[in-house]
């Protein structure tokens, strides 16, 4: 090539190469783009042991993570159930406006497969002195706990014995009757509005909707008490649950949650509560442990 052609184009080359260095240099404005550019070290998989998958009316998928280490029992019988079919041919039964959506078996009479453990509320928290907690810390009040932070990938309220998952957006807990019922992970429900934090240690949590959540929370309201749907409105059927584990492995769901340990989720965690893009006028100084979700994504 043409020593001087050869010159003329790296010239013309060498601002775009120099934009794209400062626009990679220069740290994301907003929480987003932490997520956009997070490396893949600060990615963690999602076992597939995990991954919930509830098919329900005209193929619709939602996929619930499921949190063993914070629900052991609890999960264990999702577990069991799930391998079971148990919720093939239940429904969606209770869909109440900024609450929850509910489902499970409307009748209350179908029988329990064989191998459920039995629950207690001793099983709403995790107690600290049995674990040792790689806290990432979130520095601000909240109403509800003494403290709180994120372990492994999850939002936590801890109160210096104990450790539990917090009714937010998305999460999903287990159905039960009065005290000491406890439910077995047969009833299921997921936060539909604002977080009523108050059910916090008086309910299990047992893990959070990933994907589909937008095919619960549209649903329409149940008119009857509490927001069960009354005899003459429509109970959403329930499909299939399935753990993603006993699919085949071309079929099986992929996803990754961003690694609380990260300095990523250390940008993101500041972001979120210092927004400075060109929208804002006032960041908040601050937010809570529920406005805080940690990303998820499907795996690359």
């Amino acid at each position: 090539m043409n020593r001087l052609l050869a010159l003329a184009l790296s010239t013309a080359i060498l601002p775009t190469c120099l934009a794209t260095q400062a626009l990679a240099a220069d740290p994301p404005a907003t929480p987003a783009a932490v997520v956009v550019q997070a490396p893949a070290g600060a990615w963690r998989p999602i076992s597939a042991d995990e991954l919930l998958i509830m098919t329900i009316e005209g193929g619709k998928r939602v996929v619930i993570q499921l949190a063993p280490a914070f629900s052991p029992r609890h999960v264990a019988n999702i577990a069991t159930l799930a391998k079971a079919h148990w919720w093939d041919g239940t429904s969606i039964n209770r869909v109440q406006d900024n609450y929850v959506v509910q489902w499970g078996d409307a009748t209350e009479k179908k029988p329990m497969p064989p191998g459920l453990s039995p629950t207690s509320p001793a099983d709403y928290t995790l107690p600290l002195a049995t674990r040792r907690l790689a806290v990432t810390p979130l520095p601000y009040v909240d109403p509800y706990a003494p403290s709180t932070g994120f372990v492994g990938g999850w939002p936590v309220a801890m109160d210096g014995t104990s450790a539990w998952l917090p009714h937010c957006y998305g999460y999903v807990g287990v159905g039960r009757n009065l005290s000491p019922d406890a439910g077995t992970g047969a009833e299921l429900y997921t936060v539909i509005g604002q977080a009523p934090r108050q059910l916090d240690r008086n309910i299990a949590v047992v893990g959070r909707v990933i994907e589909g959540m937008a095919y619960l929370s549209s649903l329409p309201r149940g008119s009857g008490e509490l927001g069960f749907y009354t005899p003459t409105e429509h109970q959403v059927p329930i499909l299939t649950v399935r753990l993603a584990s006993e699919l085949s492995f071309a079929d099986r769901p992929r996803f990754e949650m961003m690694d609380t340990l990260s300095s990523s989720f250390a940008d993101y965690l500041r972001l979120r509560a210092n927004r400075k893009d060109d929208f804002y006028d006032r960041p908040a100084g601050g937010v809570d442990i529920c406005n805080a979700p940690v990303p998820v994504r499907a795996a690359p």
